[in-house]
């Protein structure tokens, strides 16, 4: 019987045989895409060594290059999600009917892994349409993320086993560069100063008869202590409270202090050839002018420079880091505060990373604007407590305003002779009277209590 011609007619190529699930285009793609992970990969084995060292030591260990790193882990992340998605669904089409059932099935897996890893780094950012505040829900995600990378890692290599072979000297060389990472990591950050722990003893004295001193400087612009509005962006409750107090209009254009200040600037400037002996009044209200340097200046109106009219900002009370004694006087330290990147442009996007880092890892802004004397009945006492000195009034040392010893001699500290039977319960501190934590709905609101109240 004579064959026919479809039944002699020699196979094609296709017939033979599958498609390849790689091309030469998505070659180049995955090589995008591998260099972009390994990047990803170094950057976030520091940023994890740091985490698990804050954890292990319990103090905090994150600096300026740290909010580098972290940045720079974001706009991998976003950079990496185009070429990610593209390959894995590319490869996925092209690769879905061949017959290595086991590499198409361990293939899938990594496309799914990766899928949640991306998504998961996507939802931790704090974009301003849509962002997650729950903790447990952030926490959740967290852990999803930093373990999603090292499944990713094993899923890849046992695709890679389960198909053709694959150069593993290159995925030696990460490695190597991974253990290199870690190591350096470790070495230098285990040999550091915390930051902000700056020692007093590296500190200028320029402010006298204030008794002010400033760490690391001589001078502090007044830009970096006038930031008002950039800490409304997170507070804006607490800024509306501040917006109307006595510390916000302590400066020496208020009339209640504006002919008192002025007068003494003129009699000692007469007695002295100029006005420094007034520092001591600019020590507790005036700490723009006088930290920028511009209150030292012959022609240092109070009525018309724009930082005499600061009062005690945000940034000013907040850079205190120490009290250095109970005199009073203005008798503390401040230290030129450490700011995340792109604090002080114009420029939206920059503006907008800048929010991102801030706020996805807020740790280095607590431990820089909040210290343990903030937190203090000490911490008032460095303006609540007031003296002339024989060189501001040319006669004798003399007593002025002390709210600060009454506070510490009555019973409500606990400290005074009367603390035995009055008040039943004792406060430690000035603020939780003069301070009370109120409900917020702020941005960087908590629960600091057990009200089950944001404050």
């Amino acid at each position: 019987m004579q064959k026919t011609r479809d039944s002699v007619r020699p196979s094609t190529t296709s017939e033979r045989r599958p498609s390849p699930a790689m091309g030469p285009g998505l070659h180049r793609l995955l090589a995008v895409v591998l260099v972009l992970f390994g990047l990803l990969a170094l950057n976030g084995l520091y940023l994890a060594t740091v985490t698990w060292l804050e954890w292990s030591a319990g103090r905090l260990f994150q600096d300026l290059f740290y909010q580098w790193m972290f940045l720079a882990h974001l706009l991998l992340g976003l950079v990496l999600l185009l070429p990610a998605l593209t390959f894995g669904t590319l490869h996925l089409r092209k690769a879905w009917n061949n017959p290595n059932r086991r590499a198409v099935h361990l293939g899938l897996g990594v496309y799914a892994l990766g899928l949640c890893l991306l998504l998961s780094g996507v939802l931790l950012i704090r974009f301003d349409f849509f962002h997650l505040r729950d903790p447990l829900a952030r926490a959740s995600l967290y852990w999803l993320h930093a373990l999603g990378g090292l499944f990713v890692v094993g899923a890849f290599i046992l695709h890679r086993r389960a198909g053709r072979l694959f150069r593993w000297r290159r995925g030696l060389g990460w490695g190597l560069a991974a253990g290199t990472v870690l190591a350096a990591t470790l070495t230098v950050l285990t040999q550091r100063q915390p930051p902000g722990e700056d020692p007093v003893a590296d500190a200028q004295r320029p402010f006298a008869p204030a008794l002010l001193q400033i760490a690391g400087v001589q001078r502090i612009a007044p830009d970096s202590l006038m930031m008002d509005a950039y800490c409304k962006e997170c507070h804006a409750d607490v800024h509306a409270q501040w917006s109307e107090s006595a510390h916000r209009f302590s400066s020496f254009n208020n009339p209640a202090y504006r002919a008192s200040v002025l007068e003494t600037m003129q009699v000692v400037r007469e007695r002295d050839g100029d006005h420094g002996q007034a520092r001591l009044c600019a020590g507790c209200h005036d700490l723009v002018p006088l930290l920028s340097g511009r209150f030292d200046r012959a022609d240092f109106d109070p009525d018309l420079d724009r930082t005499a009219q600061a009062g005690l900002t945000c940034t000013v009370c907040h850079a205190i880091t120490a009290v250095n004694s109970p005199r009073g006087n203005a008798d503390y330290t401040v230290t030129p505060p450490q700011h995340y990147p792109f604090v002080d442009t114009d420029h939206a996007v920059l503006q907008w990373l800048n929010r991102q880092l801030i706020k996805a890892k807020p740790a280095f802004h607590k431990q820089t604007f909040l210290k343990p004397v903030h937190r203090s009945a000490a911490f008032c006492s460095g303006c609540h407590k007031v003296h002339l000195p024989q060189s501001l009034n040319g006669y004798k040392w003399l007593r002025g305003q002390n709210h600060f010893d009454s506070f510490a001699l009555s019973g409500v500290s606990g400290q005074g002779a009367s603390s035995f039977y009055y008040p039943p319960q004792a406060v430690g501190r000035c603020a939780q009277c003069h301070m009370p934590l109120q409900p917020s709905d702020d941005f960087a609101a908590n629960h600091f209590d057990d009200s089950g109240e944001l404050k």
